[in-house]
C-alpha cells in the first residue's frame, strides 16, 4: 500500500492547527487545570472561580508561570493531533474502500473516531500526563519533561490511561457531529453553485462555528470524567498548608470519585464546566477553522515535494 498523502494532508494540518490553537489560549489552559485540579468543602476552596487563578499568577509576580509546561502540552498536542487526523483519514479511507460505500454513516464514524482517538492516547499519555502536572505544580516551580516523568514510576506516566480511553468519545462525538454539519452545508453550496462547478469549502466564520457547536456538545455529556482525569494527573499539593497530599486516592478512578463527592456534591463533577467549555470550544473551533484553511495548501505543498523527490531519483537514476 502506498503513502497516503490524503491521510498526510489531513494530519499535518490538523496538527498546525492544533500547534497554533494550544500557543494562542495556553493561560486559560493553566488557569482550568489548577482550577479543576482542586477539591475542597465549600467555603475552603483556594479557588473559588477561574479568574482568581489568573489573578495569583499576577499578585505573586508569576505570571510568565501561566506558560510552564507550554513545550510539552505543544509537543503532545502536535502528535497527538497528527496521529488523530491521520488515524481518522485512514480509517475513513480503508472504510469506503473495504464497504464500497460513497459515505459514511453516523455509527461507523463514531467507531472510526474512537478508534483513531485510542490510538492516540496510547502514544500521547506521558506527555498528556505530564503537562497536566506541569501546569498544577507551584508557581515557578515546575520542573522539566524528563524530570516530571521521571520523578514516580514509568507506570505513574500513564496515570489516567484509563480515563483518556473513554474520553475517545469527545473527539468522537465532536468530529462526527463537525463532519455530518460540514458535509450538509457542502451540500447545499455545491448544489446551489452547480454540478459543473469547483468544490467548495468552509468559511473560516463556518468552521469556527461549527467546530463550537461540535464540541460544546462533546465537552457537556463527557465533563465528568474530564474533570477526575485532571485529578488524577495533577501535581501531589505538597505546597498546600491546609491539607496533606493523598496521592494514592487521587491516582485511582474511585478515589477522585469519592473525594470530589465528599468534598463537594454531586454537582462538584461539573465544577470548571464553563472553563472547559470555554477553553476547549474556542481552542477546537480555532484547530479546525486554521485546519480547514491549511488543508490546501498542505496538499500542494505535499505534491510539489513528491513531484521533486521523484524528478530527482528519476535523474539519479539516469545518470
Amino acid at each position: 500500500m502506498g503513502v497516503d498523502l490524503e491521510s498526510i494532508t489531513e494530519a499535518t494540518s490538523g496538527a498546525i492547527g492544533s500547534l497554533l490553537s494550544t500557543t494562542l489560549l495556553y493561560p486559560l489552559d493553566t488557569c482550568k487545570t489548577r482550577y479543576q485540579a482542586e477539591a475542597r468543602a465549600h467555603g475552603q476552596q483556594k479557588y473559588r472561580n477561574l479568574s482568581d487563578v489568573f489573578w495569583e499568577a499576577i499578585s505573586t509576580g508569576q505570571v510568565v508561570s501561566l506558560y510552564q509546561g507550554l513545550g510539552t502540552k505543544n509537543l503532545q498536542s502536535f502528535i497527538s493531533q497528527f496521529v488523530y487526523f491521520y488515524g481518522y483519514s485512514y480509517f475513513k479511507r480503508l472504510y469506503t474502500e473495504k464497504s464500497g460505500s460513497k459515505s459514511i454513516g453516523t455509527s461507523a464514524n463514531l467507531v472510526i473516531a474512537a478508534a483513531a482517538g485510542a490510538c492516540t492516547a496510547i502514544v500521547t499519555q506521558p506527555l498528556d500526563t505530564a503537562s497536566s502536572r506541569m501546569q498544577t505544580t507551584a508557581f515557578g516551580k515546575s520542573k522539566g519533561l524528563w524530570k516530571t516523568l521521571t520523578e514516580g514510576t514509568w507506570g505513574d506516566a500513564f496515570d489516567g490511561l484509563g480515563i483518556s480511553l473513554l474520553l475517545t468519545s469527545n473527539p468522537a462525538i465532536q468530529y462526527t457531529v463537525f463532519d455530518q454539519l460540514k458535509r450538509r452545508l457542502l451540500k447545499e453550496k455545491q448544489d446551489e453553485a452547480g454540478k459543473g462547478a469547483s468544490p467548495v469549502a468552509l468559511s473560516a466564520l463556518t468552521a469556527f462555528v461549527l467546530g463550537a457547536v461540535s464540541k460544546s456538545i462533546a465537552t457537556f455529556l463527557t465533563y465528568p470524567a474530564i474533570r477526575c482525569k485532571v485529578m488524577i494527573q495533577a501535581a501531589d499539593p505538597n505546597e498546600d498548608e491546609t491539607e496533606k497530599a493523598r496521592p494514592r486516592a487521587r491516582k485511582t478512578l474511585p478515589g477522585v470519585a469519592h473525594a470530589i463527592f465528599k468534598r463537594e456534591g454531586i454537582l462538584g463533577f461539573f465544577k470548571g464546566l464553563h472553563a472547559q467549555i470555554l477553553k476547549t470550544v474556542l481552542s477546537s473551533a480555532l484547530l479546525l477553522m486554521i485546519k480547514e484553511k491549511l488543508t490546501r495548501t498542505t496538499w500542494v505543498l505535499i505534491l510539489a515535494i513528491r513531484r521533486y523527490l521523484l524528478l530527482t531519483r528519476g535523474r539519479l537514476k539516469s545518470a
